[in-house]
């Protein structure tokens, strides 16, 4: 059976050799006659694990000693609630609204507290990242929220909002490890890993330690306070020890691969493959203001909905998968993670050309 070119947007496609290692692995994990899958969080071959990812990623990023990292559960969308849960002391905190996601966040926010709209790319159906070098920021915000990269959309920030020495908290989800990142420059940064790092079910949050209280919000659940996670190393429950098993192996992989600069290189490389054409053809087009594109999610149309069905249903007969938009905004989107190899994307583009020439 041979594998399909994945370009979904999340769960998305993972690195080969993961999958091979782990399939190896999936009986009996390194001779203790068991697999990752039945194991104790509280072994110690368990804790190995789990501190040697963490180790990996620290790391690949960076990470300062003062930042804490947590392997949590209930996705990116769970942290919609916990932000503000723990950390609106003023009970006020400024967004960005980029796309659906930030807006979900923004909406959840509302909740807790004060949430201010501080700017907002909806008028263009968030086509484009707005203007975020001088905003109107007022001193007593609890933090500034950002979705970094749009997996809908197809945006990216490439220059950071101006928060005034607010704390910047952001969603990176879709643009985790695919490039380097300067950690101090936020007090918050965390993303599901169901795009560039892992399988469904695992979200890692960095988080800077002053920011871990024990003053959050009456009523935060006693799971969802950085606290308790943070004193227990994320093991206060049992957590999604397989998922954070795959994670600590594509870790490695990036790090075999040549770090996190190694890695924006190649998805550079592959996204101006897919955007050259692009900017060039007749039929199709991207969506996206140029200066505002992501490296890891590419959507584009032909202008005419019959022609994007009959794109979308012979590109996934001829091997592409999971190439059809986002429900909200239709057309197509490629999804080009980390492990997307560059054939992959040289293929969907000569595919592309022989549609746009059939179909002239």
């Amino acid at each position: 059976m041979s594998r399909v070119y994945n370009f979904s947007a999340g769960p998305a496609v993972l690195p080969e050799e993961v999958l091979k290692e782990a399939a190896d692995e999936m009986l009996d994990y390194r001779g203790c006659g068991m697999s990752v899958m039945e194991m104790s969080h509280r072994s110690k071959v368990y804790d190995t694990i789990i501190k040697e990812a963490e180790a990996d990623l620290r790391e690949l990023m960076n990470i300062p000693d003062n930042y804490k990292v947590l392997f949590l559960q209930g996705g990116a969308s769970q942290q919609f609630a916990a932000i503000p849960m723990n950390l609106m002391k003023n009970k006020k905190a400024g967004y960005i609204l980029t796309g659906q996601w930030a807006k979900k966040a923004f909406q959840e926010g509302k909740i807790y507290g004060e949430a201010i709209e501080l700017a907002s790319s909806a008028d263009e159906t968030f086509s484009y990242i707005p203007d975020c070098s001088n905003l109107d920021i007022p001193a007593d915000l609890d933090y500034v929220y950002i979705c970094e990269n749009n997996t809908i959309y197809g945006t990216k920030y490439h220059t950071l909002p101006d928060t005034k020495g607010i704390d910047l908290v952001a969603d990176v989800s879709s643009c985790f490890l695919s490039e380097p990142v300067d950690v101090t420059k936020y007090g918050v940064i965390y993303g599901g890993v169901q795009k560039n790092i892992g399988p469904a079910g695992v979200v890692i949050v960095i988080i800077r330690e002053d920011l871990i209280r024990d003053d959050v919000l009456p009523g935060t659940p006693t799971m969802l306070k950085y606290k308790t996670q943070a004193d227990n190393d994320s093991l206060y429950n049992t957590p999604p020890c397989y998922g954070i098993y795959i994670c600590g192996k594509v870790f490695k992989w990036i790090k075999k691969m040549g770090g996190l600069s190694a890695m924006k290189e190649h998805n550079e490389k592959k996204a101006k493959i897919l955007y050259d054409f692009l900017d060039q053809s007749k039929m199709f087009k991207g969506t996206v203001r140029k200066e505002d594109r992501s490296l890891m999610n590419v959507p584009f149309v032909t202008g005419n909905e019959e022609l994007d069905a009959k794109f979308v249903a012979e590109s996934k007969a001829a091997g592409f998968e999971n190439l059809k938009g986002h429900r909200t905004v239709g057309g197509m989107r490629a999804s080009i993670y980390n492990a997307m190899p560059i054939e992959g994307v040289e293929k969907l583009v000569a595919f592309m050309k022989k549609f746009e020439e059939e179909n002239a």
